[in-house]
Order: structure tokens, then C-alpha cells, then sequence
């Protein structure tokens, strides 16, 4: 027997020609490498749909806490009397319940006003926002008083806080603006 017709049975070696035998291991073990790849590719996937909808549910918390600072900015801006007598200057989460003048045909005074205003504003901020609450606080600069200058112009920071949720737990969100009636 000739060298090269012994070599022929030796497949793999270099030079030598392989059985098919051989490849069709090989291809399942490709198979199997590309399965496993393509999943993590899926399982990442997966994970950026995820952060996406946690993100885009917070940015609409955002967008909702904002919509409530410029409801209050309004209600605010309707009841001037109740800003010159200084009603809205420190409403804050503890505020009492809307008064009773609101849901019959008395009159309120522009005080009641001002605690309805504030007392629907929250019970709304807790419907739409996750813990949501907010404050109403007035601003007349460094060391100023509110309460002590009726006569000042005044300008109110308007806040309205709720809970955020993120990778990391839940986080305190908080919009602030600032309006002058």
C-alpha cells in the first residue's frame, strides 16, 4: 500500500482531505453558537423595551405634573381678590378640606375660594400622579414676608411632587414654576 493511499484514512490532518462525518458535528456546534447569540441579543432587547416604558411613564408624570402647576397658575389668576388678601400665600399640603359654601348657593369669600382652589388641586394631583401632592407658597424675594406687605406684588412658586420610579427604586419628582398674577 502506497503512502498516500494510508493517508487517505487519516482525516483532519493536514493536507488530508476530511469525511463528511466530520463537518456534521461542527455545523450543530454553529447552530447552537448562533441560538445562543441571537437570544442574547433578544434578551437586550428586551431590556431596552423595558427601560423605554419606564422612561416614557415618567416623562408623562412630568408632562401631567406640569399640566396641574399651570391649573393651579389659573385658578390663581381667577381669584385676584384672594391673591391681594394674600389667601394663596401658603398653601401647603395640609391645607383643610374644601368648604361647604362651594356646593350651595351661598357666596364664598375669596379665602373660601382660595381652599376649595387648593383643596380640589391636591385631591387631583393624588388622582393623576403617584403620591402626587403640591404647594402654593409665596415669593417676594430674600428675607421678604408675605404675610407683613399685603401691598407687594406678589409671586407665588407653585410645586407639585409625586413619586418616579427608575432602575435604581422610586425617586421624588418635583416640578416647580413660578407665576405672578
Amino acid at each position: 500500500m502506497s503512502m498516500k493511499a494510508r493517508a487517505s484514512h487519516f482525516p483532519g490532518k493536514a493536507g488530508m482531505p476530511h469525511s463528511p462525518h466530520a463537518q456534521a458535528g461542527f455545523t450543530l456546534l454553529e447552530i447552537l453558537v448562533a441560538i445562543v447569540v441571537l437570544s442574547l441579543g433578544l434578551l437586550g432587547l428586551a431590556g431596552l423595551q423595558a427601560a423605554s416604558l419606564t422612561n416614557n411613564q415618567n416623562a408623562y408624570y412630568r408632562s401631567i405634573a406640569t399640566q396641574q402647576a399651570y391649573d393651579m397658575a389659573d385658578r390663581i389668576r381667577a381669584n385676584l381678590a384672594g391673591v391681594a388678601a394674600g389667601n394663596y400665600d401658603a398653601l401647603g399640603t395640609n391645607t383643610p378640606a374644601d368648604p361647604a359654601c362651594i356646593h350651595t348657593v351661598a357666596a364664598c369669600t375669596a379665602a373660601n375660594v382660595a381652599v376649595t382652589d387648593h383643596s380640589q388641586w391636591n385631591t387631583t394631583n393624588g388622582r393623576v400622579l403617584p403620591n402626587g401632592q403640591g404647594s402654593v407658597d409665596c415669593v417676594l424675594g430674600p428675607g421678604a414676608n408675605c404675610s407683613n406687605n399685603l401691598n407687594a406684588v406678589r409671586t407665588f412658586d407653585i410645586t407639585v411632587q409625586w413619586t418616579e420610579r427608575t432602575a435604581g427604586g422610586n425617586v421624588a419628582g418635583t416640578f416647580v414654576t413660578r407665576v405672578t398674577p
